[in-house]
């Protein structure tokens, strides 16, 4: 029983060390979402989606929950911020090519109609990230727009 004790107060005295401590916030300039935004031109509707449902992942502007403070919850959320934002960056969107943001938008649609996107963790605590049927025929039918315009800046590119 000491031993367990004294594991129990070497565990609280660590998880109150680390509360010092945590990994940068993933907060950027809003702005930084401008070239996505005018050159795929969502609509307003499919706009707020993606604010709910894509950008504190997917983007340079996380907006973070009052118990991303709390280590190491925040560490584990730094984590997912990091992974989405490698897989796609919208912040980032005119870094990309022209081919790579065709088959990046193919991918935010497939994600979402087979329902890995947003992740279940994600909505765990984000009631309002959960999509509805209505909202992904809307992002689909946005994506295939854009899908267009790029397939002829692909094809001008040649």
């Amino acid at each position: 029983m000491k031993i367990l004790k004294k594991f129990a107060v070497l565990a609280l005295i660590v998880l109150i060390i680390l509360q010092f401590f945590g990994p940068e916030k993933n907060v950027g300039d809003v702005a930084d979402l401008k070239p996505f935004l005018t050159e795929t031109n969502p609509p307003a509707s499919v706009q707020a989606s993606l604010k709910v449902a894509c950008y504190d992942c997917h983007s340079s502007n996380t907006r973070y929950p009052w118990y991303s403070n709390i280590e190491p919850i925040s560490y584990w959320m730094a984590e997912h911020v990091e992974h989405g934002k490698e897989e796609l960056n919208f912040s980032e969107w005119s870094s990309y090519s022209a081919k790579r943001k065709d088959h990046k938008l193919e991918e935010v649609i497939e994600e979402i109609e087979k329902g890995h996107m947003p992740i279940p963790s994600y909505l765990w605590t984000h009631d309002d990230a959960k999509l509805s049927e209505a909202q992904i025929k809307e992002i689909d039918a946005w994506v295939k727009e854009a899908r267009t315009f790029l397939a002829i800046e692909i094809e001008q590119a040649k």
